[in-house]
């Protein structure tokens, strides 16, 4: 009975009693949403391009905060190096394209899944070879990333906002709004569809597949260096960073695999629900909860639901 009550009374009654609590929990786990929304972003694009879960997201994310880090520890200012730092990742999109995917065109997507671990563990070993193992500092001051609190008083109690969860949270959406409206509404967005419907029919119709995958690839980049200066200025960049990228696997299977709205609820989802999975519930677990909570969470909808929220239903003849 009491182990009951510690599950559906108690933390309610904390949330009803301290409800600035709440808010400042809630508040904390949409700025991790809307972070985790902007990781699988990334995955999305490549994915409505090819068909294709790529494994190698989540280094990406690394691999593009240690070029920029690197960079700067070489003298290189820290604007310039954000610049060097995207033509670095567009040189890496060109790359995949040409040696990794152009070969295995209209290949099974097992294949070109199977390619992106190959990608994967080249970028690790690649880049802990150039920049080492050793965590390091993200240059959040020399981006004029801003620093310091906010205190708000409300509920009876005090918020705090963190001026850079605050400078996260609006750069993210703004991109992820811009990213959804390019996709959408360009010429390259419509091509992306035709890509991702059929490659045969694509090629067929005059569409580069070539072209596309490079675009969508080096976008993918982008968000990836985006991403990586968020998280490594709240925490340090290091190869550990890869383990929360793919925080994204659970947020594409809650949001549909081949949708952008879908890609920001399902990580709002995710981070509201670990936060205050973890404050109101962790207690009773032992802690830990925000390591496997979004994990569960994808289970259960895979079992009702493997569509995801926003994704299509596949409807096969036999």
């Amino acid at each position: 009975m009491d182990v009951l009550y510690k599950i559906f009374i108690e933390p309610f009654a904390l949330m009803g009693s301290a409800p600035d609590l709440l808010v400042q929990t809630v508040w904390e786990g949409l700025v991790a949403g809307v972070l985790y929304a902007l990781i699988a972003l990334g995955f999305v694009l490549i994915f409505k391009a090819s068909g294709v879960f790529n494994f190698a997201q989540g280094i990406m994310v690394v691999f593009a905060a240690l070029t920029l880090v690197g960079l700067h520890e070489k003298g290189v200012p820290a604007w310039l190096a954000v610049i060097l730092a995207l033509v670095v990742m567009f040189g890496l999109a060109l790359t995949i394209e040409r040696v990794v995917l152009r070969p295995l065109v209209n290949q099974p997507d097992i294949i070109l899944f199977m390619a992106t671990f190959g990608i994967t563990y080249f970028l690790i070993g690649f880049g802990e070879s150039v920049f080492g193992g050793n965590p390091k500092v993200m240059i959040a001051d020399e981006l004029y990333l801003p620093r310091g609190v906010t205190d708000v008083e409300m509920l009876g109690g005090r918020v705090s906002f963190q001026h850079l969860d605050v400078a996260a949270a609006i750069i993210a959406s703004v991109m992820i709004a811009a990213l959804a409206v390019f996709f959408q509404y360009t010429r390259i967005g419509r091509a992306l569809r035709a890509v991702a419907d059929s490659h045969k029919a694509a090629l067929s119709v005059g569409i580069s597949l070539n072209q596309i995958w490079v675009i969508v690839w080096f976008t993918a980049g982008v968000v990836a260096l985006v991403t990586g200066i968020m998280w490594g200025a709240r925490s340090d960049v290091s190869f550990a960073l890869e383990v929360i990228a793919l925080k994204a696997l659970p947020v594409l299977i809650l949001g549909g695999f081949t949708s952008i709205p879908g890609a920001i609820v399902g990580g709002l989802i995710i981070g509201v629900g670990e936060k205050i999975g973890e404050f109101y519930w962790g207690g009773l677990l032992g802690g830990g909860i925000e390591t496997w909570l979004a994990y569960f969470i994808a289970l259960a909808f895979l079992l009702f639901r493997p569509q995801g929220l926003f994704g299509e239903k596949i409807i096969e003849r036999i």
